[in-house]
């Protein structure tokens, strides 16, 4: 074998290997069981019972905010389910103006949620002080769609607060980031 040869191989592990490094920073995975001691224990039925005002940014890669909203949430108990009402307004930037889901709660004490725009069913696991919402949703961006996943978690300041952080993903890398900050009325 050529030195040529090796050194073009070797050339290939490296931009492989750095591809993968690459691919690695540009996702997001966070650690639940770091949540599940961490109080106040956020409980999704009782701080969704009633009135919610949130609000909202979206940011894209660059970190630059495309979106700014506002969303009220009217959540109450039907059938057994919680449902969560919500209506949007775009302070800039357009997106859905209202959405409808409707969360079951599986006897392993995690949740399956559906709503309108959500492709297939939610899956959400409490963790102590946070909550994890998995799902895939058709997202509209300009003039085209896209198919992205939602890796979403809400984290409990006290009974009345909360903060939620969306991570938009395609094939794995963050493509945007929601930041919303929820308070009870």
């Amino acid at each position: 074998m050529s030195f040529s040869t090796i050194s073009k191989k070797a050339s290939m592990l490296i931009t492989i290997a750095a591809s993968i490094l690459f691919l690695g920073a540009c996702s997001v995975s966070l650690d639940a069981q770091k949540y599940e001691q961490m109080e106040p224990k956020f409980d999704i039925d009782s701080f969704f019972d009633g009135k919610v005002k949130a609000w909202g940014i979206v940011q894209n890669r660059d970190g630059d905010i495309v979106q700014r909203f506002t969303v009220d949430i009217n959540g109450y108990k039907e059938d057994g389910n919680l449902i969560l009402d919500e209506s949007f307004v775009y302070g800039f930037g357009d997106g859905t103006k209202s959405r409808v889901w409707k969360l079951s709660k599986n006897a392993d004490g995690t949740y399956t949620g559906n709503a309108g725009d959500i492709a297939g069913p939610a899956l959400g696991t409490p963790h102590g002080n946070a909550f994890n919402f998995s799902y895939e949703m058709d997202l509209a961006v300009g003039d085209s769609t896209y198919r992205v996943h939602f890796d979403d978690w809400f984290f409990a300041f006290d009974d009345e607060t909360m903060m939620n952080r969306s991570y938009i993903k395609k094939f794995g890398i963050v493509m945007a980031e929601v930041t919303i900050f929820m308070q009870k009325q």
